[in-house]
């Protein structure tokens, strides 16, 4: 495949906005513990704790930027970029999360804020509401500290994060409960909805979990079931990344209809708290933009995708909103075992014909719905977070000008509702690549794919990830008639000419041993 053999003139001249891997395998001679391997050498043995499952062997991370953008985003009366974000970022290595009790990033947010209910106005459902059935869908204040029996709580967390011009990026995983978070926020019209969502978006999923473990708990599994009828509604299909859930479910009959029924309900669930705090950090983000928005009225035109996955056991669950993708490598048994990519998300663009048709049938007043192949001619993606300007008329009217959207007859224009599935990972399933969309700007799913796929067998403890985004300087310096050199050394900014920010994430399946580190020193 054209482009696969192609390497840099010399590769650590490539510097990547940040770069960092995570190994993990059981250390033959101490019997079941975890080891985590970080950058610059440094390996640290966890010999009281026993993994749970072992869902990932190797997790390899990278992005390069080709905008220019501020480096930390003042919003929420600059908490986000003074106090929440600086700490999210290691741009090097995995770093290990506090275990002990501590204010959570949303009550950072909440009291920063006095004035007003707090920093992101409203107030956050108790865990009696949910026992209640209450309806959740309201604007929040931070939640209460979780317990630390929430699965996002227990010891042994590690993170890792880092932006690329307006793509912010983070990783976070737990070898005592076998689990891996990553989300891939790729911003548009500035960070400042991506330095949101990383500061804010893992939190809310963690207290959404954490409310649902505790109504397993409490009221026993059949209370899972009974509310697929109640007003908490249950979304289609993800699967359990709680501990508490994990063991439940491990002690159920797998052969019983009911055993069956119960897990298919704990899906369910979980998938629903994965939208509902998507949702949440929407009401948040929009409340936020209103408040400030004076100061502020290009507030109202950012926006960002949203790609999240979660790996826990032989579950993998995703969700996404606009066009970042998540492509599974899996060997095709019925074809002797060849490779075959498949696309585990949606591409929510006008260049999709299901979604193209439903912005017409959505506006049919509206001849000008889409203009030159964008939403009221700003927009390629359909649905995004944040663009406010695109969803309330109100906010379409702080801006001036050009930047204004004339006829705005029918809003809101962009939705906000991600496409969620869930997939049980199989022994023929080799990787994971999350992508946000200036990876596919070059490449197909089938290229991504055996681009990892010859890298991984030629070295096996390389960095996937920073080898893709090579691979992908490579073939915009030879569609630009540059060469690499050339290609690097033109500014962000400039460089966007020739290619998108673009975020990789690669999860190698399975729990085969690593034992070399990668060099992170990019």
């Amino acid at each position: 495949m054209e482009g696969v053999d192609k390497i840099l003139p010399s590769p650590n001249e490539l510097c990547v906005s940040f770069g960092y891997q995570c190994d993990t395998h059981q250390n033959s001679s101490h019997g079941a513990e975890h080891v985590f391997e970080l950058s610059s050498d440094t390996e640290m043995e966890e010999s009281d704790i026993k993994m749970r499952s072992r869902s990932f062997s190797c997790l390899s991370g990278a992005a390069l930027s080709a905008n220019a953008t501020l480096a930390n985003t003042n919003i929420c009366n600059g908490v986000l970029g003074e106090e929440i974000l600086p700490g999210l970022d290691s741009p090097k290595s995995f770093r290990r999360l506090a275990s002990s009790p501590s204010l959570s990033k949303l009550e950072l947010l909440s009291s920063s804020s006095q004035s007003s209910m707090s920093t992101l106005g409203g107030s956050l459902p108790t865990e009696s509401d949910i026992f209640e059935g209450t309806r959740i869908w309201t604007p929040m204040s931070a939640p209460s500290r979780t317990e630390s029996s929430s699965f996002l709580n227990t010891m042994d967390v590690q993170m890792a994060g880092g932006a690329a011009g307006e793509d912010r990026v983070q990783a976070v995983c737990s070898g005592s409960n076998g689990w891996l978070f990553c989300g891939i926020y790729d911003g548009f019209n500035g960070r400042d909805a991506a330095d949101f969502l990383a500061a804010t978006l893992y939190e809310t999923i963690g207290f959404y979990l954490h409310l649902l473990e505790c109504q397993s708990k409490l009221q026993g599994h059949s209370s899972v079931l009974s509310h697929q009828n109640s007003k908490y509604e249950v979304l289609p299909n993800h699967g359990s990344v709680i501990s508490g859930l994990s063991l439940a479910l491990d002690e159920q009959n797998s052969n019983s209809l009911e055993g069956e029924l119960l897990s298919e309900a704990m899906h369910h669930g979980v998938l629903n708290c994965l939208v509902q705090a998507l949702s949440q950090a929407e009401i948040d983000f929009m409340n936020m933009v209103e408040r400030e928005m004076e100061d502020r009225p290009d507030l109202v035109s950012v926006g960002s995708c949203v790609l999240a996955a979660v790996l826990h056991g032989s579950n993998l669950y995703v969700l996404n909103l606009g066009d970042s993708r998540a492509v599974l490598a899996t060997a095709n048994v019925q074809e002797g075992g060849s490779l075959q990519a498949i696309q585990l998300t949606e591409t929510h663009t006008v260049d999709n014909e299901i979604e193209y048709k439903k912005v017409l049938a959505d506006h049919p007043d509206d001849p000008l719905a889409v203009i030159g192949g964008r939403v009221k001619g700003k927009l390629k993606v359909t649905r995004a977070f944040g663009v406010g300007y695109l969803k309330k008329r109100e906010l379409n009217d702080a801006l001036m000008g050009i930047l204004r959207v004339h006829n705005l007859c029918s809003p809101p224009y962009i939705y906000t509702h991600p496409f969620t599935m869930n997939h049980l990972v199989s022994e023929n399933d080799l990787f994971v690549i999350l992508g946000s969309d200036g990876l596919f700007d070059f490449f197909k799913n089938d290229d991504v794919v055996e681009i990892v796929h010859q890298y991984i067998k030629a070295n096996p403890f390389g960095d996937p990830a920073k080898y893709l985004i090579e691979q992908l300087i490579c073939k915009a310096a030879e569609n630009a008639g540059f060469s690499t050199e050339e290609l690097m050394r033109v500014p962000a900014g400039r460089r966007r000419k020739y290619h998108d920010d673009v975020t990789v994430i690669v999860i190698i399946l399975g729990n085969k041993h690593r034992t070399s580190k990668a060099s992170t020193s990019i």
